[in-house]
């Protein structure tokens, strides 16, 4: 494919090591071309705005910044760039979370080389394109058969705020919570204490209360854990 209609991609991810080795991969790609990387939400959107890159490929985990953040401001701001996300979450709740925030596909960093180019392809195009480690789920959340798991209460919370307090509210500690999230116990420490503040809870014990009755801690059946 001739270089100038190369698919361009940015590359989003704050681990340096992965992130090269994913422009080094990407460079071998024929027909992609990769315009820039970028570690953190405001980086992204620096390149994004000076390149207008067809795909990003975005993590999901950016330290303490959210992924899921970055894909709805990417959605909102430039419509024409289609967020492909690469990460290692493959929970149900980053999955959606990640759908509603305008992804066009979804893949965890187990995929191969082959899945990663046909999903640059797939999503430059218009389409939308989730692994196979994910597509089951995501078939039946876009057809309507699992309810939405995360409540839309608390809109002051970031999107990785509301995953922590789900998860303060099925009862986890913060090591639990680190270790779920792919965090570091600093980090799930920093959010609960934002949390709290936020929503003005005397303490840790008061938050849970307001999680669950907010309907925080609950499976997709509804069922409290």
């Amino acid at each position: 494919m001739p270089r100038e209609t190369a698919i361009t991609v940015g590359v989003v991810d704050d681990h340096p090591l992965f992130r090269r080795g994913i422009v080094s991969l990407l460079n071998t790609l024929d027909g992609v071309r990769v315009v820039g990387d970028a570690a953190t939400i405001g980086e992204a959107l620096d390149l994004i705005a000076a390149r207008e890159p067809d795909v990003v490929l975005m993590d999901l985990d950016l330290g303490s910044e959210s992924g899921i953040d970055a894909t709805k401001t990417v959605a909102q701001r430039h419509p024409s760039t289609a967020v492909l996300v690469l990460t290692m979450l493959g929970d149900d709740r980053s999955l959606f979370a990640a759908m509603r925030a305008g992804a066009r596909g979804y893949l965890l960093k187990v995929a191969s080389a082959e899945e990663v180019e046909r999903a640059i392809h797939a999503v430059a195009g218009g389409q939308v394109l989730f692994g196979a480690d994910v597509a089951a789920r995501a078939v039946s959340y876009l057809s309507g058969a699992v309810a939405e798991s995360s409540p839309r209460r608390f809109p002051e919370l970031t999107q990785r705020e509301a995953d922590v307090l789900d998860l303060v509210a099925r009862g986890l500690d913060n090591g639990s919570i680190a270790r779920t999230l792919v965090l570091t116990s600093k980090t799930v420490r920093n959010y609960v204490y934002s949390i709290i503040t936020k929503l003005g809870a005397p303490d840790r014990s008061a938050l849970i209360v307001m999680a669950r009755e907010a309907g925080f801690g609950a499976r997709a059946d509804g069922r409290a854990l």
